[in-house]
């Protein structure tokens, strides 16, 4: 294991180098570049433009301005920043659309995943497991209004946005006598940016709370609210610039990611492992029973993580749309194909099919699929599915028992190497006609590796940085305890 992150701490330190001299030369580009370039009267960006799909547009339009300099200067550039419109250009079925999928997306987090973790803890610790995912949704709402959605969806540099937002500066509506006016962002032209600005708001949220997964039943809660709230600042705004803001520095490169797999389930996934390596396995791990303390829970949890799961991928869209319409069908079919992948998987390796095999074979293929949503048929659906129930069966038993880690939850077991798999897969199963973009595996793997080395990297340091400064583990009288008592001063009847 100390091999493992002395590893990443040098791979992290060549990506750091490389990150500085870009940050360098975006330093010294015109500071024009990230100003707001359209007014209400500069035509809207085409609807369908979701953060996943801008990158290769934005190559088509440079190639094209390239080819024909004259009709590039009679039309006007495309915004590159929120701007301001008339009322009249919000679509109301996309913004309908829009409001639907961020409420699925919360019902995720809460009270999806905190069932699907709370199920699956010992008794002594439910409470605290639920504790984390509400008390991370409240923390992550007010920083990403301070200043994660401006460094996130904003332009900047290649690796952070600007601070135009931050407050939310900026971002208004103003209803007026004669004319309605409101601010739409760049990636979102149909919708109220306060529409959109929420929607990634739901990402931002369940992504810091998967990670709790790894580390259930031994954190103190002041430390993972510190670290929560440094990870949401430094690692998950600047990912989710690279790859989904035109300006960033793997959106410009080409990379694929619909709607999260390397921002949210690689980030997250790679930070659990590293949380479960610094913090240590749990106490009697390896020697006591720590079976799942009502499965009933995590059923629950997980069927609604699959009905959120819609609001995750096809909301994507941006738009209700045909590709939106695609989304969904990929997501049902690569769900339903890993859980029964995984089903089968167990009931071959251990005589019996599981609940809680089914249950998260459905959650690994709803992670692998997440980036492929947007740009894969049906063959590609069917496939990241199955591969993805069996390689995360494989990752959450063989994989983790080799390694003797303690990922409590299999945080990582499932979304860092569900997501890994469903990245890759991406560049391979990828449809043009489908997300207007062609796959290549060398540039997702280039996705994947920036965010394993970069996550991986920064929370190692935050969680060393946290421990000097106040702990992060609870005393082995607490954890034998159970944190609902010794943190919260409540229990489970």
């Amino acid at each position: 294991m100390r091999k493992l992150l002395m590893s990443l701490l040098m791979a992290g330190s060549l990506v750091a180098g490389g990150m500085g001299a870009a940050l360098a030369d975006d330093a010294s580009a015109p500071a024009a570049a990230s100003a707001p370039e359209a007014t209400a009267s500069a035509p809207a960006p085409d609807a369908s433009a979701a953060p996943a799909a801008s990158a290769p547009a934005a190559d088509a339009s440079a190639a094209a301005a390239a080819s024909a300099p004259a009709a590039s200067e009679a039309a006007p550039a495309a915004p590159t920043a929120p701007f301001s419109v008339d009322s009249s250009k919000i679509n109301s079925g996309d913004t309908a659309w829009m409001l639907t999928s961020t409420a699925l997306v919360l019902f995720m987090t809460i009270p999806g995943l905190a069932l699907f973790y709370g199920g699956m803890v010992r008794k002594k610790s439910v409470l605290a497991i639920l504790m984390q995912s509400f008390a991370i949704t409240c923390v992550v709402t007010i920083v990403w209004i301070v200043v994660g959605y401006s460094i996130a969806f904003t332009p900047g540099g290649s690796f952070i946005g600007g601070f135009s937002r931050v407050f939310m500066a900026g971002m208004n509506y103003v209803k007026g006598d004669k004319a309605t006016t409101l601010t739409v962002s760049h990636l979102a032209p149909t919708i109220p940016e306060t529409v959109y600005c929420v929607y990634q708001m739901t990402f931002a949220i369940i992504t810091p709370a998967l990670i709790t997964g790894a580390f259930a039943d031994r954190m103190k809660f002041s430390a993972m609210l510190v670290f929560m709230t440094l990870w949401s600042i430094i690692v998950y705004s600047p990912i989710a610039h690279m790859v989904w803001e035109p300006t960033g520095w793997l959106a410009s490169a080409g990379i694929l990611d619909f709607a999260g797999g390397t921002v949210v389930h690689i980030n997250a996934g790679i930070a659990a492992l590293v949380c479960a390596l610094v913090l240590g396995k749990r106490i009697g791990y390896g020697k006591e029973a720590m079976a799942p303390h009502n499965l009933t829970l995590t059923l629950i949890g997980g069927a609604m993580l699959w009905v959120g799961w819609f609001g995750f991928n096809a909301g994507s869209a941006v738009a209700a749309d045909g590709r939106a319409g695609f989304a969904m069908f990929a997501t049902q079919v690569a769900t339903a194909a890993a859980a029964l992948a995984w089903m089968f998987a167990e009931w071959a390796a251990k005589g019996k099919p599981s609940v809680l095999g089914i249950v998260s074979g459905a959650v690994a293929g709803l992670v692998a699929i997440t980036p492929a949503s947007g740009f894969v048929g049906t063959l590609g659906a069917l496939v990241i599915g199955i591969v993805a129930g069996v390689v995360c069966f494989w990752s959450a038993t063989w994989l983790k028992h080799k390694l003797g880690y303690d990922d409590s939850l299999d945080a990582f077991g499932v979304h860092c190497i569900g997501g890994i798999v469903g990245a890759l897969l991406t560049g391979v199963f990828a449809v043009k006609d489908i997300g207007g973009a062609d796959g290549s595996v060398i540039l997702q793997a280039k996705g994947v590796l920036t965010t394993l080395i970069y996550s991986g990297v920064v929370s190692f340091v935050l969680l060393k940085v946290i421990d000097m400064v106040m702990g992060i583990r609870v005393t082995e009288e607490q954890e034998r305890e159970g944190l609902d008592v010794s943190l919260h001063g409540e229990h489970v009847e």
